[in-house]
């Protein structure tokens, strides 16, 4: 009864293989000289970007915007947090008086 019951591996279902066998590749070392190419700077295969006024402009809106909106949830955040703490300080302080005033009585 207080001993533990350890579940035992279930056998794997379904088709199995045996292991590959991975035999060393052999190679011969390559003795043609390699060949040189040089780029040319107008033939580029990634398209370039342009930023025009108005998408430099939107993408400076959207990042204010971004800033805005997270700055006004910390500091929501942090103002939920003071104004918990001024609560819980101000409860302790009446329950240490109600207390006081009740020991002081007897």
């Amino acid at each position: 009864m207080f001993r533990p019951k350890i579940p035992t591996m279930p056998m794997p279902t379904g088709l199995t293989t045996p292991p590959a066998v991975v035999e060393p590749a052999t190679g011969t070392p390559n003795t043609e000289p390699p060949l040189s190419v040089t780029p040319t700077p107008s033939a580029s295969s990634r398209p370039t970007v342009q930023l025009t006024p108005g998408t430099a402009l939107a993408l400076v809106g959207g990042g204010t915007a971004v800033v805005l909106v997270l700055g006004a949830v910390l500091v929501s955040m942090l103002l939920a947090v003071a104004v918990t703490g001024v609560s819980v300080a101000i409860c302790a302080l009446v329950i240490r008086s109600l207390v006081n005033a009740d020991a002081k009585r007897r």
